[in-house]
């Protein structure tokens, strides 16, 4: 059997046309699978994986890079979920090789050489975690606001991206996104301090950190830091699950009761950083996507209007277990290894060590006494019993360029579904089995303009159906008119030799909300004059 090569465009055609058979609903994941991987290797090669500045490098990433970490998760998750991945091996192979050398490598070793020149750990032009207190929730604060803040472990920035375009799809609510920088080491200890209000973080040797020089680790510590921040403001944090688990009285007196919120939600990082889940990463994001959307609506129930979503980290990620390449070659040395783990060692006295970027406290903007080492670019260090495809604690753009996610809410219905229109090549004469049209979908899917699902099919003027039917899903997010146009094809069955020379009407109908009964959408009016019953009749 011949092979043959089919192009980027004509995959993704096929993989649009397919999603009307009937059959699609049990492949599903397959051919979502091999969409994900086409746009993927489409991105991939657009792409010029370059930089002049870390201003460049964040600018760049945000604004593109991001979607080809994005693409590759949703091809994992897909190729998962379908159960089929020794049918996808080959694919698998391709995206993943291609995922980790020509992008998180080349990304990360051109990130690198922007990193070894720092002297302190700051990006210009870019907010610093350490300063989001002061920048966001405090900000609504000194206007006498209410504002609670969602700080998810290990939302990194694409998967944050995805869930502003999932809140957005709600009626009536906005999301606007904008990237920060993590504080380095970038894990979840410094990561959750510096996103209260904070003095003087220090680190300590087991990886502990303290502010106003108290400790920050758990709920009940962070309440009491984040009552520092504001003089006669009554603060309260929680785990985002147990404010879930409140009835809608209690959620709406925690409202009343309380001018800061702080909810830590924890489903990417507990599953992604433990060896014997990580595997099961992509999954949790979806996860930790659909809870953050029914979070804003639960807080939203309870008269909260100023919401804002953020991470402690960010990570990385490749789903084939690593080479041994992909370890730092050099152990750390120096007067005290006090902590150490795939992604960074913390110490005192570090010596300077081939492959890592040494960092002091002063110059990573903590107090104390206290190293630091990073090994470059994506490399991780070995550490016994550890997981390594999923890690976070380095300097990768994947680990440190978080979200910064503002919810709000408007007053007015924003939400609408896309047009479709019915075109009719030539004369609107059936004279055959079966006829031809496309049906055209007027604008491309957005948060705001959502997917319209349609039943078609020929009907006699009495409501006879006298075609096959198709359900028709028209979701199309192409920019370009001819990419959402949908050819399809009707088969007469026997009962429309009744109604030979008499009016018949294509009719696209729509489900009426949650019931079974639908409604007319759009019509066309055709004339049936067949000679004789054909082979295509069934």
């Amino acid at each position: 059997m011949s092979s043959q090569t089919m192009t980027s465009a004509e995959v993704l055609k096929t993989v649009r046309e397919r999603r009307q058979s009937h059959w699609y609903p049990i492949y599903r994941d397959i051919y979502k699978a091999i969409g994900y991987a086409t746009e993927f290797q489409q991105a991939l090669a657009e792409a010029t994986l370059s930089m002049t500045s870390p201003a460049e490098g964040v600018k760049r990433y945000v604004s593109s890079w991001f979607k080809i970490d994005q693409l590759y998760r949703k091809f994992i998750y897909h190729m998962q979920k379908s159960g089929q991945a020794s049918l996808l091996g080959s694919l698998f192979e391709s995206v993943e090789n291609r995922y980790t050398t020509n992008f998180l490598l080349t990304v990360n070793d051109a990130w690198q050489d922007q990193i070894a020149k720092l002297s302190d750990w700051s990006v210009p032009r870019y907010a610093k975690q350490t300063d989001f207190y002061r920048d966001h929730a405090a900000k609504y604060r000194r206007r006498d606001q209410k504002v609670v803040v969602i700080v998810s472990d290990a939302l990194r920035f694409e998967v944050a991206e995805e869930c502003q375009r999932e809140i957005r799809k709600l009626s009536r609510y906005d999301a606007q996104l904008k990237p920060m920088v993590s504080t380095l080491p970038s894990y979840t200890q410094l990561g959750m301090a510096a996103l209260l209000p904070n003095e003087a973080l220090t680190l300590s040797g087991d990886a502990a950190v303290s502010s106003f020089g108290e400790p920050t680790q758990g709920t009940v510590n962070r309440q009491k830091i984040l009552g520092k921040g504001r003089a006669g403001d009554t603060a309260k944090a929680m785990k985002a699950e147990d404010f879930m688990n409140m009835k809608a009285e209690e959620g709406k007196a925690l409202f009343r009761d309380h001018d800061i919120l702080y909810l830590y939600h924890n489903r990417i990082d507990i599953i992604g950083d433990k060896l014997a889940t990580e595997d099961r990463l992509t999954e949790a994001a979806e996860d930790a996507i659909e809870d953050l959307t029914k979070l804003v609506r639960k807080l939203t129930t309870a008269n909260f209007s100023n919401i804002l979503i953020t991470a402690d980290h960010g990570f990385l990620y490749q789903h084939r277990p690593l080479d041994q390449s992909d370890f730092s070659v050099a152990d750390p040395t120096g007067s005290e290894i006090l902590f150490k783990n795939r992604r960074f060692v913390i110490g005192r006295g570090l010596n300077e060590t081939s492959g890592m970027k040494k960092f002091s406290s002063a110059e990573l903007g903590l107090s104390g006494d206290l190293d630091v080492l990073i090994p470059n670019s994506i490399n991780r260090m070995r550490v016994k019993g550890a997981g390594s495809r999923f890690v976070h604690g380095g300097a990768s753009l994947q680990e440190v360029v978080i979200p910064v996610l503002k919810v709000g809410k408007r007053r007015e219905a924003d939400v609408g579904k896309v047009d479709v229109q019915i075109i009719v090549p030539g004369r609107s004469l059936i004279s055959s089995g079966q006829t031809a049209v496309t049906l055209y979908q007027a604008q491309a899917v957005s948060e705001k303009q959502q997917q319209r699902d349609l039943l078609a099919g020929i009907y006699a003027n009495d409501g006879t159906l006298i075609s096959d039917e198709h359900n028709l899903t028209f979701d199309f997010a192409s920019e370009n008119a001819r990419e959402r146009e949908l050819p399809l094809k009707f088969l007469l069955s026997r009962e429309a030799d009744q109604f030979n020379d008499q009016d018949v009407f294509l009719k696209l109908r729509e489900r009426i909300g949650k019931t079974s009964h639908y409604e007319d959408y759009a019509s066309h009016r055709f004339q049936l004059r067949r000679g004789i019953t054909t082979d295509f009749d069934f």
